[in-house]
């Protein structure tokens, strides 16, 4: 349970701040609040500096029932590593059985409270029941895997006073924490551990697939240790069927590590327990890809990770460079080119870094002038391959491009009546596979084309909350992006693609969840990182946006695009070096880092990045 404060500061009578000194501020609980009757939005001490750690006042000597549950609450917001301060609330037994690491409940403000009137059944004087309730936003699980949630949160705490002593304390309260949306997003950060895409890997190279992970941890609280925690005790429940890790079962820091941190070299030593003592020097580098991926994901300068065993025996060691090339991850591949449809109809390409607006016509024949009309692309991540739907959507065509390739036979066709029932924009995985949909009202049909040809192979999405409109397939292969409709809505889900032991067997997209659960209309969506996306969409009641949204359905505060109206189609890289492009009403146009957005072909559509 915790605190939280939207908007401004409200003072309160009492105690806020105790100290401020060396980059510590103590909290206390308010010295002055009634005993009975509702306590209304509860507010945590604000703080202004992210880099000042926070810490809680033990409660008070003869404090009142309401003031320690004031002062339990602010407990839960500070930075307390065990939340030592938080249990000197609890009685005894209390503080031995309460798990806060169990769960995190996230509510739209903070938690209010109210004084439940229901007798204690030890009377009155000695015993007070207060009720926590408030509008649920999401969860954060045991594995730090993020939620979205909605309806009403409803918690109980009781207290009682010790016949001895006379101090007040909490004796029952539930498992886990609650507080409010600012408060969560104060405390905690999310972060990418990395595991491999099971059964897959690159089609060009041979490399395993690195897979995103997203978690939630404290961000002031040794976050380095707890981030290797978590990647060691392995993925999220949700990822968990479709990846693998190269650590073994029961892998964890050697007993009494914590305070990880690179020395002045950015060089990580992490000792590992027994578990991992026996492993062969190629899945030692794994072990290490792993570490890197995830730890540079916060420490962009490391430069090194060595893995030890019992007595600091070196396992292995991997420099960052290296790492890349033990494993393949989207985030790290820039694109040679942009691609896009000019008013010619032609497929013409323009280098990614390039700060000009000259694209030239692709190899091959659809970068002929008087070629297949088309309406949507999608580029191989290898950029050796694409596929096209013609300007009618009923077709789709895949070929090289190389000069001397042909065009040939659809490999998907659709019977849907209207054009906006008809494919989709294709999308291709690291692996080679090609996604498309068919949105025939009568016949809605996922396909994927292994290496993008052969025999499209229909695709299981059963329980889909509605009609599918459009479809993005993470270069994992593991994680789809998909556009549901419903009762005139349009909503963002991530699903994941669970794929059959035996070959041509159909794989399956399930359990999918809200990625933008704000948003009742997408019109526009591409994959903008490992666990990312970049998203055009219309918030109840509001104005069409372009946003940044993960893949768990968590908001990204002040990340938002720069603003463009009329925007039809949106194309990103998952490097984020390489610029934002859209189709808008102005045609085709980019958004290169700190500037503005510039046109780059008034006559172009259909943009897209290879993916």
């Amino acid at each position: 349970m915790g605190a939280d404060r939207e908007g401004g500061v409200r003072h309160r009578p009492g105690r806020a701040v105790a100290c401020t000194a060396l980059g510590v501020i103590l909290l206390a609980g308010c010295a002055s609040m009634p005993d009975s009757g509702d306590l209304r939005d509860v507010e945590s001490t604000p703080r202004q500096d992210t880099g000042v750690r926070v810490f809680a006042m033990p409660p008070a000597e003869d404090a009142q029932a309401t003031e320690i549950m004031q002062g339990f609450l602010e407990a839960l917001t500070s930075d307390d590593p065990e939340y030592d301060t938080a249990r000197k609330y609890l009685t005894a037994d209390a503080a031995r059985a309460w798990r806060p690491e169990r769960s995190a409940t996230v509510l739209a403000n903070g938690p209010s409270i109210v004084t439940d009137n229901q007798p204690g059944g030890r009377g009155a004087s000695d015993s007070l029941t207060f009720i926590l309730t408030g509008s649920k936003v999401a969860t954060v699980d045991a594995r730090q895997a993020y939620a979205p949630a909605d309806g009403d949160y409803r918690g109980k705490v009781h207290l009682t006073k010790d016949a001895k002593s006379g101090q007040w304390r909490i004796d029952s309260l539930p498992q886990g924490v609650v507080m409010g949306k600012t408060d969560f997003q104060r405390n905690y950060t999310a972060v990418n551990k990395y595991y491999f895409a099971s059964g897959t890997t690159v089609a060009a190279t041979g490399q395993p697939v690195a897979v995103a992970d997203s978690v939630f941890v404290r961000g002031k609280v040794d976050p380095m240790t707890q981030v290797v925690q978590s990647l060691l005790r392995g993925p999220t429940r949700w990822l968990g069927p479709v990846v693998r890790s190269s650590f073994p079962t029961g892998t964890a820091l050697r007993e009494g590590v914590s305070g990880l941190a690179p020395d002045d070299q950015n060089r990580l030593v992490v000792p590992l327990n027994a578990k991992a003592s026996r492993v062969g020097p190629a899945r030692c580098m794994e072990m290490a890809t792993q570490l890197l991926f995830t730890l540079r994901n916060m420490t962009p300068t490391l430069e090194s990770v060595e893995l030890q065993g019992p007595g600091g025996h070196q396992l292995c060691d991997l420099a960052a460079e290296r790492a890349d090339s033990a494993a393949w991850r989207a985030s790290v591949q820039r694109p040679d080119y942009l691609y896009f449809l000019d008013g010619k109809h032609r497929l013409v390409r323009l280098a990614s870094e390039a700060t000009g607006t000259s694209a030239v016509p692709v190899p091959g024949p659809l970068g002929e002038p008087g070629g297949r009309v088309l309406r949507s692309v999608a580029v191989s991540r290898d950029e050796h391959t694409v596929a096209g739907v013609g300007a009618d959507g009923k077709s789709l065509y895949v070929t090289s491009l190389s000069t001397d390739a042909s065009l040939g036979e659809a490999v998907v066709t659709s019977q849907g009546a209207a054009e906006d029932d008809r494919l989709t924009t294709p999308s291709w995985d690291a692996q080679g596979d090609l996604w498309v949909a068919d949105r025939d009202p009568h016949h809605t049909q996922l396909y994927v084309l292994e290496q993008g040809g052969g025999k499209p192979m229909k695709v299981n999405v059963p329980d889909l909350p509605g009609r599918l409109r459009d479809v993005r397939v993470a270069a994992d292969g593991v994680r789809v992006a998909l556009v549901v409709e419903k009762a005139g809505k349009q909503s963002l889900l991530i699903g994941r693609i669970e794929r059959g032991d035996k070959p041509g067997e159909s794989p399956s997209v399930v359990d999918s969840r809200p990625a933008a659960p704000d948003l009742e209309q997408v019109t526009a969506m591409s994959w903008a990182g490992d666990s990312r996306l970049v998203v055009v969409g219309l918030e109840q009641g509001g104005v069409h946006q372009m946003r940044y949204v993960q893949v768990d359905g968590s908001t990204l505060d002040g990340l938002a695009p720069a603003a463009l109206s009329g925007v039809k189609a949106i194309a990103a890289s998952e490097d984020d070096r390489v610029p934002l492009v859209a189709y808008s009403e102005d045609g085709i146009v980019r958004l290169p880092s700190g500037a503005q957005w510039q046109k780059v072909d008034k006559d172009g559509t259909a943009p897209i990045y290879p993916g």
